[in-house]
């Protein structure tokens, strides 16, 4: 039970550290099953964010003038970026 119940982590959101996470069960780092494990979250970002940009909930960043290419993620390795155009709509009198 040492194994699966000593694990923790924490992230980051706008440069700020979340609060620890303790795991109570599942696999670790190392583990054989981990890049498994990982593959199916990562494909399941992947179709999430698609879905949020066709529907206009999340902005991707476009990139060109003549052949717009518009992103909303990046994923390399163990890492995911997310890129969001923010517009901020200015009233005027």
């Amino acid at each position: 039970m040492k194994c699966v119940t000593i694990a923790s982590t924490s992230g980051l959101v706008n440069e700020s550290p979340t609060n620890e996470l303790k795991f109570e069960r599942g696999l670790r780092q190392g583990d054989p099953l981990s890049p498994f494990l990982f593959l199916i979250v990562a494909e399941d970002i992947n179709v999430f964010m698609k879905a949020t940009t066709v529907d206009g909930l999340f902005i991707g960043y476009s990139v060109g003038q003549s052949d717009n290419i518009s992103t909303s993620h990046l994923q390399f390795a163990d890492d995911t970026l997310l890129i969001e155009l923010k517009v901020e709509l200015m009233f005027v009198p």
